[in-house]
This record gives structure tokens, C-alpha cells and sequence, in this order.
């Protein structure tokens, strides 16, 4: 947290004359006041005197540093005074005071500690404290401050000063899984932003959560918002700014692009309507339908796979046990030894909750919370089946019917919400307690009753075809599925492989997933050992960041291949599909199968026929690296 930074023109006082410690106080808590970041005078000045009376804050040299923390404050800040004939300040050295900083923090944190420690280790400088009392002017009073930072602290990303002391470019960038585009695209529009001499903050939705958020004080003060997002980002936050909503894809390939259009003014001004905080809901037009319907599906699809990945890997460990334990491989695989069916039972339950989840949050993407409601009983209902048909009758219609349930009853819903809105306002109260879930329960729950036996038929024909599929259909399949995988290397191609995988695993389709993931893992393994075996083909920092990719391939991430992809998409992206193509293929030859739908290496043991599997990534791999060492030239 750089000084400057915290430091506005508006709290700095040069060449002042306070007669006492009291008055200094006083003085240095208006330039706070000023400074715009002081909710409540008294209550700042009442922390001030109170950190006194513990003890002076002037530490000698001519410095003191009172400091608070206090729920008065907004957002961290400094006051700085220049008092070149010196106040009494009850230094420990019993010498007046001529350097003053005033650090206000919030009551959240330790702020004020690392302000304080900046500002004593570039204060111990004498020569910096006497340029700091000779600055003729409060742009001179910052900039030899900032020459300071810069000198003590070479390798700290800078961030431009503006008027208003904030980040003059905010963006939010999120994927459907957060594990690496999300990243991505922050780390290439920080380096954009320090590239451009622009001040920027970014905020991450990924798997951990949002991460470095937006306030509302970064909001109101910046020129403009980057939404790079494949999910639905809470918006109404942004109503009335310039905002950019793209690909979080866009966020990694141009950066620069993006914010030169905020910083040129070549944004839309965002208007939210009520109701949802989804990106979806706006009313600026700039996203396709088809676009929305992606971000609604990769928005379940996010949610989904903390289930499927934790509950897929605890039955792969079930199996894996029993297969260590002797255990007969039959239609009870995973339940004959105790710990086993521990593992099994526990990989269940959030297996089961997968379906409902993706519909679930399918439908809160479209409509909100009333959505969520929709979705999840949908979801469920597609799971066991419920039709008006007596019992045992019941038709599941599984992932597809979960699809459905999760979409149309998520615009069903929106429907619902604008018909309330011509109720009596005296209503509105119990609409979202009442109105809205009794109503989104039965329409969602007769609907249901018309998609479960429709769908169920067609999931039947799907996994019937699946299992009737011939070597010759079965080898193609995979090569499709493996090549997709790497077409767009986490983008919607990929997702819908993916997606298509996890749903025959729900169906007792094994084989499927395992093509799936091994044409998922080649492109970052096939990238990283070419940049082993044909370093000429590469830049410096390509074959620095090569090895990370063996790393990510054997871990299931293929988006490590993207920095590569987008430098030299012609030749890497058809080298990649080619190698994830060749192993999806062979997979499938080899009837190799998978139950875990992640995991890369680590869910190896649970593979059906591993050393085929092997072999067929390794291949695989190769072919992708041979593919790029002809293709891409040579680098001079």
C-alpha cells in the first residue's frame, strides 16, 4: 500500500504554525476531514487522543505519526503537515516536531501498521525529510515521496495517482470453474494496466470465492468497468458507469484493448433493472441471447463441480480400495469392505446433489434467488422421475431433464415475477416469502411432469446408442470429444465436452469421461515438452513457464496451454487438437474407462485399463509436441 496513494492534495498542509500538540491534532484531523474518508469527526478525533494517551506518537528526528483505527473511517488515509518552526509534540528525544503524517485506518484490519512501518522506514532517510520540509508545493511534497517509494521499493507494481485517489479502471474477471482463466485474465490486465501507466484493481470470482472485491468508494471513483466473465457476476452494483462485459478469454488475449476503450470513453453507460444482480438482467443489449443462455449454463455448470469432483473422487477411492482389497469386481463394486462403502456412501451423497445444484443455480442465474427454488426441486424431480403416474411409475429423465428444469423453469419463473408486479404494492412484502416460491414450486413441479417422460426417453436412446456404438463409431467419438477439448481450452467447446461427460458417468457411461480428461490433460503436457525439446521454437519466457505446464496437463487444467494458444494460436491450437485427438481415440480403442470426473493423474488407479491410458496420453503428448516443433518457426 503505497503513501502516495493514501496521500490527496486535499489533505497535505505545508508551512503550518500550530502553537501546541492539541492544535496540531486539531489541524491534522480536518486535513482527514477533507480528505473525504472520515464518516464521523468526533468519533476519529476521540481514537486519535485516546492512542495519546498511551503514550506520544512523535518518535523524534522531527517525526510524529499519530494514528487510529476507528469504524469512523471509510477506507485508509493520510494527513500530512509541515510545521518548519516546530511544535512541541512530546517527542522522546524532547525535540519540537516538524513532520507530521495523521494515518486513519478502519476498524477491520492492521492497516495502520503497515502504514506505519512504510512511512518510518522511508523517514529514517534524513535527506528525504529535509527535501520533504524544503518542497516548495504540494505536487513537489508528492513527487519526492513517490521517488522515495520507488527507490526503496524497485520491484512494487505502481499505481498512477488520479484525481480522486483511486483506480481509475476496475474489472472482475470469472470462468466457470475459477481455477485458471479467472487468474489469467487478472494477472494480463494488472500487467496491461502497469504496461499503460493506468491504475486498475481486480476482482476475482473464482473457486475460492471473490477475491480482492470492488467497494463502493473504488466504484464511484473509477472511469470505468471490465467485466471478463463465461458466468453471471453480480452487476447492480455498477448501475450508471461505463462498462465493458466480454469473454473472460478476452480479458487474457486484450487486455490493453479493453482498458483503452474505458480510459477513451468507447464504453456503454450500464442501467440495471431490478430484481436480479446477474450480468444477465441488463437492459444494455450488448450480449446475444446464445451468450446469455452459455453464461446461465456455465453459472450451473461452476456450481456443479465442487459435487461432481469431490463425490466422483470419494467413489473412485471406494473402488480403489476394494480393488487393493481382493474384492470380487461386480455390480456391488465399492461397498465389500467397510472402508470402502464408507467412501462410497459419503461420494454418494454429494454425487447426488449434483443435478439438483447445476439446475438450481441454471435457474438462479436466469431469475434470482425465486429461481434458485425452481431449478433445485426441478432438478431433483428429474433425478427420481416424479410424473402424475402412480408409484413405480416414476420416468427420471436425469441430466437433460435437469437442463430443462433449470432453464424453463428459470424463464417461467421471470414470467411469474413480472405478472406479480401488477399485484397491489401493499403485497410486495410477501411475494419473495409466499408468492413467489409457492407459485415457482407448482409450475415447476407440473412442468416436470411433461419433461420427465419426454426426456427420460431420450436419455434412454442416448445411452442405448452409446452402448451400441461399434469399435469403428467409438474411436471417432473420442477423437471428437479429445479434439474438443482443446479447441477452445476452457471456453464452450471444452465446457460441453466436459458437460457431456459428467453427464454419461451418470448414465454408467465410463468410457466417455475417460476420452474426456486424457484430451483435456495432452494440450499443456504437449506445450511443455516441446518447450523441453524445441526450445528454438519458443521466446525466453515461454521456456521459463514451460515446465508449469507439465504440472497443469497432469492435473487436469488444460487452460495452461491458453498464454501459448493466444500468442500463436494458427499453429499451437491445431497442434493440440491433433495430440488430445490421438489420445481421446486410443482411449476409447482400448475401452479405457473413468468414474472420477477429475483428478488427472491422481484418479489413475481407478482407471479401467491404465497402462492403454498411459500409453494413450503419452502418444497423445507427442504427437501434439511433433506438431508444434513442424509448425511453429523457428525463433530468432
Amino acid at each position: 500500500m503505497r503513501i502516495v496513494d493514501l496521500l490527496k492534495k486535499d489533505s497535505i498542509m505545508l508551512g503550518a504554525s500550530p502553537e501546541s500538540k492539541s492544535e496540531a491534532i486539531d489541524m491534522l484531523v480536518e486535513l482527514q476531514v477533507k480528505g473525504g474518508n472520515i464518516a464521523n469527526k468526533d468519533e476519529y478525533k476521540k481514537g486519535i487522543l485516546a492512542r495519546e494517551e498511551k503514550g506520544s506518537t512523535a518518535v523524534g528526528e522531527g517525526i510524529a505519526i499519530p494514528h487510529a483505527k476507528s469504524t469512523a473511517v471509510n477506507a485508509p488515509s493520510l494527513a500530512a503537515m509541515t510545521v518548519p518552526g516546530g511544535v512541541d509534540y512530546e517527542a522522546l528525544d524532547d525535540e519540537p516536531s516538524n513532520l507530521l503524517f495523521m494515518i486513519a485506518a478502519p476498524n477491520d484490519g492492521d492497516v495502520h501498521l503497515e502504514v506505519l512501518s512504510r512511512l518510518m522506514t522511508i523517514l529514517m532517510d534524513e535527506d528525504f525529510r529535509e527535501k520533504l520540509l524544503g518542497a516548495k508545493d504540494k505536487d513537489e511534497f508528492l513527487k519526492i515521496i513517490d521517488d522515495m517509494e520507488k527507490e526503496k521499493y524497485p520491484d512494487e507494481a505502481k499505481t498512477e495517482d488520479n484525481s480522486n485517489g483511486g483506480y481509475k479502471v476496475l474489472a472482475v474477471t470469472a470462468c466457470p470453474t475459477g481455477i485458471a482463466h479467472t487468474y489469467m485474465a487478472a494477472e494480463a490486465l494488472e500487467k496491461a494496466g502497469k504496461k499503460l501507466g493506468i491504475s486498475i484493481k481486480v476482482e476475482t470470482n473464482g473457486s475460492g470465492g471473490a477475491k480482492n472485491i470492488l467497494t463502493n468508494e473504488d466504484i464511484a471513483n473509477c472511469d470505468g468497468i471490465i467485466v471478463a466473465a463465461d458466468k453471471t457476476v453480480e452487476m447492480a452494483r455498477f448501475d450508471g458507469k461505463k462498462v465493458i462485459r466480454t469473454k473472460v478469454s478476452d480479458g487474457i488475449k486484450i487486455p490493453e484493448e479493453l482498458i483503452n476503450r474505458i480510459e477513451s470513453g468507447d464504453a456503454p453507460v450500464y442501467h440495471h433493472e431490478g430484481g436480479s444482480d446477474s450480468s444477465s438482467s441488463s437492459s444494455s443489449g450488448d450480449e446475444s441471447f446464445g451468450r446469455k443462455l452459455y453464461k446461465h449454463l456455465m453459472n450451473g455448470v461452476s456450481n456443479m463441480l465442487p459435487f461432481t469432483v469431490a463425490g466422483g473422487i470419494f467413489i473412485a477411492l471406494a473402488f480403489l480400495i476394494d480393488s487393493l482389497g481382493g474384492a470380487p469386481q461386480d455390480g456391488d463394486f465399492g461397498t465389500h469392505l467397510a472402508a470402502a462403502a464408507w467412501f462410497k456412501t459419503i461420494g454418494g451423497y454429494a454425487f447426488s446433489f449434483m443435478i439438483p445444484i447445476l439446475a438450481g443455480y441454471i435457474g438462479k442465474s436466469i431469475a434470482d434467488r425465486p429461481g434458485l427454488l425452481v431449478g433445485m426441486a426441478g432438478g431433483a424431480m428429474a433425478v427420481s422421475g416424479a410424473t402424475f403416474a402412480a408409484p413405480g411409475g416414476n420416468v427420471p429423465s436425469g441430466f437433460l431433464g435437469a437442463l430443462l428444469a433449470g432453464f424453463i423453469g428459470g424463464f417461467l419463473m421471470l414470467m411469474l415475477e413480472k405478472a406479480c408486479d401488477k399485484i397491489p404494492k401493499a403485497l410486495n412484502g410477501i411475494k419473495p416469502v409466499l408468492i413467489y416460491p409457492l407459485g415457482g414450486l407448482g409450475i415447476v413441479a407440473i412442468m416436470m411432469c411433461a419433461v420427465n417422460p419426454i426426456m427420460g426417453v431420450l436419455n434412454e436412446g442416448l445411452a442405448n446408442f452409446l452402448s451400441n456404438m461399434g469399435d469403428s463409431s467409438k474411436i471417432l467419438l473420442g477423437c471428437v470429444l479429445g479434439a474438443m477439448m482443446s479447441i477452445d481450452m476452457g471456453g464452450p467447446f471444452n465446457k460441453a465436452a466436459y458437460v457431456f461427460g459428467t453427464a454419461a458417468i451418470t448414465s454408467g457411461n465410463f468410457d466417455i469421461m475417460a476420452a474426456v480428461m486424457v484430451g483435456g490433460m495432452v494440450p499443456p503436457i504437449a506445450i511443455a515438452l516441446a518447450t523441453t525439446f524445441f526450445k528454438n521454437r519458443f521466446t525466453e519466457d515461454e521456456r521459463k513457464n514451460g515446465p508449469v505446464n507439465y504440472i497443469m496437463g497432469l492435473s487436469f487444467i488444460t487452460e495452461g496451454a491458453i498464454p501459448y494458444a493466444a500468442a500463436d494460436p494458427a499453429r499451437v491450437i491445431p497442434s493440440c487438437m491433433l495430440g488430445a485427438a490421438t489420445a481421446g481415440g486410443i482411449s476409447m480403442a482400448f475401452n479405457c474407462t473413468l468414474r472420477a470426473p477429475h483428478g488427472g493423474i491422481f484418479v489413475f488407479p481407478v482407471v479401467g485399463n491404465p497402462v492403454m491410458y498411459v500409453l494413450a496420453l503419452v502418444i497423445g503428448s507427442v504427437v501434439g509436441m511433433l506438431m508444434l516443433a513442424l509448425l511453429k518457426k523457428k525463433v530468432k
